[in-house]
């Protein structure tokens, strides 16, 4: 008896064992497929890169920091665009994330719906939105917040959805089995168990949509990107080596303060 009880498990580690290969030799078949079709197994021509590289890279020393304080206030704008971006993010997102969460959504069609909301919303890259809101509300900073935020919405009420469902049930049907009212169980059994993966969630993203709004600065949506853009035109490589490290700087910064006010809300 315990000799097949023995060959079944054996059989069924070898059968795991196989089945676990065959997935990662899947994987690498996707990535080695993926990898020469976009020719990155092209070593002739990165190869061939290399000297324009070189080049370009040569042109960009020394960085010329001598309109550094031209870039101050296009700075300040691309953080304020990340902490509006957010902010209207966090707005939308704490009303959808409930919906699109199946333990706290009214009815299954609200269900379905929030879940399409926030899939369209993330399907569009942040970039495309900037062209679309340059063309409704002008240049500058706004266009760059309001397509920070609603792309990020998809993201950010995604992450709150699935937090949300990953709550422990047993102090929701505490608090409900004490007569309380549907908003009064999320707010007091579920939002305390899931407001610190929330506070995490919405700090990365902040921490993302500062290094994404100087790309928004590059369709006209102000900010330091537009700097950026303004030099590599004119071709002004050195300029353009001493902006991105001052964006560089001021992403270690940011991704500092995210860290710390994470550890502060944990």
């Amino acid at each position: 008896m315990l000799s097949v009880q023995h060959a079944e498990i054996m059989a069924a580690e070898r059968h795991a064992w196989l089945l676990g290969r065959l997935r990662l030799g899947a994987v690498i078949l996707v990535v080695l497929v993926a990898a020469w079709a976009t020719g990155l197994l092209d070593g002739q021509r990165l190869l061939e890169g290399v000297p324009g590289l070189t080049r370009l890279l040569g042109e960009m020393l020394p960085p010329d920091f001598t309109n550094w304080s031209s870039w101050v206030k296009p700075l300040l704008h691309t953080l304020a665009m990340s902490v509006a971006g957010t902010a209207l993010a966090v707005a939308f997102s704490s009303v959808l994330g409930f919906l699109a969460a199946r333990n706290t959504t009214p009815h299954p069609l609200v269900y379905a719906a929030a879940r399409g909301v926030l899939n369209v919303l993330r399907s569009v890259p942040e970039l495309i939105m900037g062209i679309v809101f340059v063309a409704a509300v002008g240049f500058g900073a706004l266009p760059g917040v309001l397509a920070l935020g609603l792309h990020s919405v998809g993201m950010i009420g995604k992450f709150f959805a699935e937090s949300i469902e990953h709550a422990d049930p047993g102090p929701v049907e505490a608090v409900r089995a004490a007569g309380a009212r549907p908003l009064q169980v999320v707010l007091h059994g579920v939002l305390p168990q899931v407001l610190p993966q929330m506070m995490d969630t919405v700090f990365y993203r902040w921490e993302y949509n500062f290094r994404a709004s100087t790309v928004m600065g590059m369709v006209g949506a102000g900010g330091i990107g537009f700097e950026l853009m303004g030099s590599l035109r004119i071709m002004q490589y050195q300029e353009v080596a001493a902006i991105l490290l001052v964006i560089l700087l001021m992403v270690t910064l940011v991704d500092a303060s995210g860290a710390w006010l994470r550890r502060s809300f944990a």
